[in-house]
């Protein structure tokens, strides 16, 4: 019985990350659709519509869901969302911020107020946490696409602010602003980066405790596995080994 039930176990673990998939799949088409519909359908001509194309592949999105999701855009039955952030505390007095995109702002603000509630953490205003977080524009690339020097050299070229480099690969850091600029700059040098997202980087953060990190994590999860959420960013700090406990498959 001990290998029906490992796989059983397998079985259920590959569902879970199908049905993550598809949902990540369905919030990069989303964004997609509302940065085309934001500008023109051609990613040459439209920054937004192009980072969210990169960011598609780089998930391996099928290029059929991307086609798809731009040509929604152009149709009438489109739906209009809007781009909504959260702000709020996790228990302990740790910074959320949450970036959504709805169609109804009053169904996502329910959950996601309903979420912080049952984890006891609070929604707060907008504001509320972002200054305790710089809005920056995050590009990575692999370690093989280049030496360190090399993306260093390349980055404060194209105007990044930092440049980080070790054997995961190259993490480059600039202005929300300058996000365009600087990707399409480095682009030209070193190809298709992994992703090129925008961050919220916490200024200062709050070290948690196991007990604690669990309970934060969960909130996190339970906010990503809303449909309307984008992203989420905290402010809370755990060593790594207890970390890796706690997001053990």
């Amino acid at each position: 019985m001990a290998g029906h039930s490992q796989f059983k176990n397998i079985m259920h673990r590959k569902g879970k990350q199908d049905a993550a998939r598809s949902k990540l799949f369905a919030k990069l088409a989303r964004e997609i659709t509302v940065a085309a519909k934001a500008g023109l359908p051609d990613p040459d001509m439209n920054a937004r519509l192009r980072l969210a194309i990169q960011n598609a592949r780089a998930e391996n999105m099928p290029k059929d869901n991307v086609e798809r999701a731009i040509k929604k855009a152009q149709g009438t039955d489109a739906d209009n969302y809007e781009t909504v952030r959260y702000e709020g505390y996790a228990p302990g007095g740790v910074a959320v911020i949450v970036e959504a995109l709805t169609d109804n702002r009053n169904r996502t603000g329910g959950a996601i107020r309903s979420i912080f509630t049952k984890a006891n953490g609070n929604l707060g205003a907008t504001g509320s946490v972002s200054h305790m977080f710089q809005h920056l524009g995050e590009i990575a690339y692999p370690a093989k696409a280049a030496s360190a020097d090399a993306m260093l050299e390349a980055g404060i070229d194209a105007g990044a602010d930092d440049v980080t480099s070790d054997e995961d690969g190259h993490i480059v850091l600039c202005a929300f602003e300058a996000m365009g600029t600087v990707a399409a700059a480095l682009e030209k040098t070193f190809g298709a980066a992994a992703h090129v997202k925008t961050i919220w980087k916490p200024n200062l953060s709050t070290q948690v405790d196991e007990e604690r990190a669990a309970t934060i994590l969960k909130l996190i999860a339970a906010l990503e596995d809303d449909d309307d959420v984008q992203t989420v960013f905290s402010n809370f700090e755990v060593d790594e080994a207890t970390l890796a406990r706690l997001t053990a498959a």
